[in-house]
């Protein structure tokens, strides 16, 4: 059975970074290399909203236009973890975060997940806060 676990989140002044990392375990490393994991956000009264996916196996990741320059996502290595750098927070960041995965063949599928609804596994959620 795939868990998630996250670590990282918290509370940063505007402009100030954070890390966030999201576990994958109960998966064998070939299925993890064929595994899109993304991280989506949700405000207080808006809809979840998907931030980042990488794929572990072709390396292919998204970004959402929201993000684009500021947040990175990458693998850690060896770690079945996927870890999404944020540096020049924003207010607007201000969300609660979720790990999910979904089982996919190729990196291009992946990174045109956005819909939570294509996620099957997810973790708990990790929330960040941005002070202006």
């Amino acid at each position: 059975q795939v868990q998630l676990v996250e670590s990282g989140g918290g509370s940063a002044p505007a402009g100030g970074s954070l890390t966030l990392s999201c576990k994958v375990s109960g998966v064998t490393n070939s299925l993890y290399s064929r595994t899109c994991i993304a991280w989506f956000r949700q405000a207080p009264g808006k809809e979840r909203e998907a931030v980042a996916t990488i794929h572990p196996g072709d390396g292919d990741t998204y970004r959402s236009d929201s993000v684009k320059g500021r947040f990175r996502i990458f693998p850690d290595s060896g770690k079945n973890t996927a870890v999404l750098r944020m540096n020049e927070l924003k207010p607007e960041d201000t969300a609660m975060y979720y790990c999910a995965t979904a089982r996919v063949v190729g990196g291009t599928i992946c990174r045109g997940r956005r819909d939570p609804s294509q996620f099957g596994n997810w973790g708990q959620g990790t929330q960040v806060t941005v002070a202006s």
